[in-house]
C-alpha cells in the first residue's frame, strides 16, 4: 500500500511542486519506505515554504539521523523547538527537547 501512496504522493509534486502539503505528504510515506534521502529532500523543501508547527522537523530530524547527519538534525529539532512554542504546544516542544537530548547524549 505504501508504493502506491508513495506514486501518488510523487504524482502530486510532479504536478505542482510548490504545494507545500503535498511535499509532506511525500515526505512521510518515504520516510515509513525508509527512503530517507528522498524525505529529507521533501522536508527540505516543505520546511522552506511552510510554516512548520513543529512536527516537519521532527521528521526532518528523522530523516537527517538515518543519513548520518547528526549536526544537522539537531539543528532541525532547536528548529523544531523554537516553532512548537511559537505556536503554543509546549508538549511537542518538550517532545523535540527530549529527542535532542538524546542526540547529545549519544555522542
Amino acid at each position: 500500500m505504501t508504493d502506491t501512496r508513495l506514486e501518488t504522493f510523487r504524482a502530486m509534486v510532479a504536478r505542482n511542486p510548490g504545494n507545500a502539503l503535498a511535499r509532506f505528504g511525500l515526505a512521510n510515506e518515504a520516510l515509513k519506505a525508509s527512503l530517507f534521502a528522498e524525505a529529507e529532500e521533501h522536508l527540505r523543501a516543505y520546511l522552506a515554504s511552510y510554516d512548520d508547527e513543529g512536527n516537519g522537523y521532527g521528521r526532518h530530524a528523522e530523516a537527517l539521523v538515518a543519513l548520518g547527519r547528526v549536526e544537522e538534525a539537531r539543528e532541525a529539532l532547536q528548529l523544531g523547538i523554537e516553532a512548537s512554542h511559537r505556536f503554543g504546544h509546549p508538549g511537542m516542544a518538550s517532545e523535540l527537547g527530549d529527542r535532542l537530548a538524546s542526540l547529545e547524549e549519544s555522542e
